[in-house]
């Protein structure tokens, strides 16, 4: 008995002095703590705007799982929508106040009319840094492995600056407007996202061949502020070979920072190549405040179809919540919530139909608050 035991004792005792933990530690066991501030458990006001269309729905699923998960925020709701002409007074001072904003999709009229409030919002607030984040998910099948691409956009000039006017009937001149101070700190938040986040490239995306003078100043922008991050590696590419190359090697690009409407645009190519809008996450942020939201919307803010089954996926509002908890320094809820969010795609039992699925809304919704730690 002593002689069968003795080879049992050499291999635990090897492996006790070989690593403290054993021959295989778990990679994902807490090993130093996250020290809060004192008082940093107290609940947090957040602005809450439902918004138009699936707004509602994927709004409340949020809501369930803060409640789920019993998160140290509270939120103050507001009713607008995208038909108004302005966002209201009250709401921009409750951002203001509370600092953080959840937004469902605001639709905007096409045409004449009504401006967007999305736009407004930014401006009102100097949301100048939009950011999308588009990878694959374990267990969603996709054309395209390896992808982690973060968009970074310039959110406040540009094509987007609403500087039209009629000259004569039939012929209308819309202001392209790029300025230095804007290019220099969407640049300056750029590198500054991929130096805090180990991340290795910097693409800047342009149109500097035809639209030399605003696009070339949005390069030298950020030409200039690369020489500041030596070890990231920063090169351009010219908007429409980025959009080729976005669809045949994805997986080439880690930050890419756009003005304006290249980003919109490059943003929603990289989120139908990940896996679709429906799970990618997203935020605008300031000095001062942020507005997390949907991280690409490609129009199914006013689908009704969606709206009339309650079948909306709210993945990507989901994970845009996860990243405010860290935003709000609640990081153990951010991964208790990624973490369910990513169990049940994972699994696959519970998905919309844009994930392939016939689930409801609140099916997904409930498979998440189920998967919480």
């Amino acid at each position: 008995m002593a002689r069968r035991a003795l080879p049992i004792i050499r291999r635990l005792t090897a492996r006790s002095t070989s690593h403290p933990f054993g021959s295989n530690p778990n990679p994902n066991a807490r090993s130093v703590t996250y020290m809060p501030r004192p008082g940093d458990g107290a609940p947090r006001p957040v602005t809450l705007i439902p918004g138009d269309g699936i707004g509602p729905l994927v709004t409340n699923a949020v809501e369930q799982v803060m409640e789920a998960m019993h998160a140290p925020l509270y939120f103050e709701r507001y009713e607008i929508h995208g038909d108004m002409k302005r966002v209201p007074e009250e709401v921009l001072e409750s951002i203001r106040k509370n600092k953080v904003c959840l937004k469902g999709g605001l639709k905007t009229p096409v045409g004449g009319g009504v401006n967007s409030l999305n736009v407004q919002l930014r401006k009102e607030l100097d949301l100048y840094a939009s950011l999308v984040n588009c990878f694959n998910l374990p267990g969603l099948p996709t054309r395209h492995e390896n992808v982690d691409i973060v968009v970074i956009r310039e959110n406040t000039e540009g094509e987007y600056s609403g500087l039209e006017h009629e000259v004569v009937p039939g012929v209308v001149e819309s202001l392209k407007v790029i300025t230095k101070f804007c290019s220099e700190r969407i640049a300056k938040y750029a590198f500054e996202y991929a130096y805090l986040n180990n991340r290795k490239k910097v693409t800047a995306v342009h149109k500097a061949n035809i639209m030399k003078l605003a696009d070339g100043l949005f390069l030298e922008s950020c030409r200039e502020v690369a020489t500041k991050y030596p070890s990231i590696k920063y090169n351009e590419i010219i908007v429409d070979n980025c959009c080729m190359q976005l669809v045949s090697k994805p997986e080439q690009f880690d930050v890419m920072v756009t003005p304006n409407l290249y980003g919109n645009l490059v943003a929603n190519t990289a989120a139908g190549i990940a896996g679709g809008t429906g799970v990618m996450p997203g935020g605008n942020v300031g000095a001062d405040h942020a507005v997390f939201e949907q991280g690409a919307s490609a129009g199914n803010v006013g689908n009704e179809k969606l709206m009339e089954q309650k079948k909306a996926n709210p993945v990507a509002l989901l994970l845009s919540s996860a990243m405010m908890l860290r935003h709000l320094q609640f990081p153990s809820f951010a991964d208790r919530l990624e973490t369910a969010v990513k169990r049940v795609i994972l699994e696959g039992k519970y998905r919309t139909k844009d994930l392939g699925g016939t689930s409801s809304t609140q099916e997904v919704t409930d498979a998440v608050i189920a998967n919480l730690d």
